[in-house]
């Protein structure tokens, strides 16, 4: 699936000034990451219970 089909959206934990951006896409096999500073860079992908294991620590912190 390339970039372009993918609905990116930014993360609710990204910073409201501008920096530390995230944008994330959902896809029934993973979720995708990607800087919303620089969209032409590469994105990179982990698995739904990979991602689910990191969203569940990083709220545990």
């Amino acid at each position: 699936m390339s970039t372009t089909e993918l609905a990116w959206f930014k993360s609710s934990h990204s910073g409201s000034q501008g920096d530390d951006c995230i944008e994330v896409a959902v896809t029934e096999q993973a979720v995708c990451i990607r800087d919303s500073k620089d969209v032409s860079r590469p994105h990179f992908a982990v698995g739904r219970d990979g991602w689910a294991e990191f969203v569940g620590w990083s709220a545990g912190r």
